[in-house]
């Protein structure tokens, strides 16, 4: 597969008139061909059973180069799987586009994949925590996202325990950076918590929701009675 004939079948998926709607919609200054999502997905499944990680990884790559939207979308997809063997290649190559993110979109699909490998290997944390000082707020933006995982147990282990206090310490210190991305990166990762980890969200509230704005702050508390 290589990414000429990729693109052939992205492009031969599109749909008249719904290029311009989203690039309307998603307003990042790239090409949009105008397929539509299920379209990708199934090409996406159909690609997976005839590539090897390997070959995988290379065609992600290449399509993310093209800077496309759709091309992007499908570049992360391919990477989406819970095991991945060898998976630092993958991993090297999801981190290395966090900074090109500038669309939520391409973004939280990119940081869907990278939550399958840092799950494989919570070490990359440290890695992850540098970009929370980074002056590019998708890159701020994306520590949050590309963690989501740890709000989700409901009876963690010391491990994920830790790793969710220490986040949740990333979390504090966003907590008055006034971009209404951060800001909702902030409340999505409070209440997801809330779901399995009440005490720890109030505790948060307790601490920081003053000074949240206010759409974030009646987000985050959204599932606390």
């Amino acid at each position: 597969m290589t990414p000429e004939n990729a693109l052939t079948q992205l492009r031969a998926k599109a749909q008249p008139g719904r290029r311009l709607q989203m690039a309307s919609y998603h307003k990042a200054d790239r090409p949009y061909l105008g397929v539509a999502n299920p379209d990708i997905n199934a090409l996406v499944v159909e690609w997976r059973k005839q590539l090897n990680v390997e070959d995988r990884t290379a065609l992600a790559a290449a399509l993310w180069r093209t800077n496309i939207f759709e091309a992007r979308l499908t570049a992360a997809k391919l990477l989406t799987q819970a095991r991945i063997r060898p998976g630092a290649e993958v991993w090297h190559l999801i981190a290395s586009w966090v900074p090109d993110f500038d669309s939520w979109a391409i973004a939280d699909h990119a940081c869907m994949a990278g939550q399958k490998r840092l799950v494989a290997d919570p070490s990359r944390l440290d890695e992850v925590e540098t970009w929370t000082g980074s002056p590019h707020m998708w890159t701020r933006r994306a520590a949050l996202v590309i963690t989501l995982p740890w709000t989700k147990q409901n009876h963690p282990k010391p491990a994920e325990e830790t790793a969710r206090d220490r986040i949740l310490g990333w979390a504090a210190s966003y907590v008055d950076d006034r971009d209404w991305f951060i800001q909702k990166a902030i409340a999505w990762w409070l209440r997801d918590l809330s779901k399995h980890d009440v005490p720890r969200t109030r505790a948060f509230l307790a601490a920081h929701g003053d000074r949240l704005k206010p759409f974030a702050r009646k987000e985050a508390g959204k599932y606390l009675a």
